[in-house]
């Protein structure tokens, strides 16, 4: 079972890194009307991707460690 949840948060966190990295690559190139949340803030999307990777490292070295 912890093997499953270590798995579910690493697609969970990759899901969350894909989604806010479209957002703001699409607020960049100005065309807000294709950005999935709205482009409402570059900050708010960088903020999120970068937790979105630390929480995917942690999932992956959790998984790893109970090998």
């Amino acid at each position: 079972m912890p093997k499953a949840l270590c798995l579910f948060s690493l697609v969970a966190s990759i899901l969350v890194v894909s989604l806010f990295i479209e957002d703001a690559a699409a607020s960049l190139a100005g065309q807000s009307s294709l950005a999935v949340l709205g482009g409402a803030s570059l900050m708010m999307d960088l903020t999120f991707a970068i937790l979105g990777c630390v929480l995917a490292y942690l999932s992956w070295s959790t998984y790893r460690e109970q090998r």
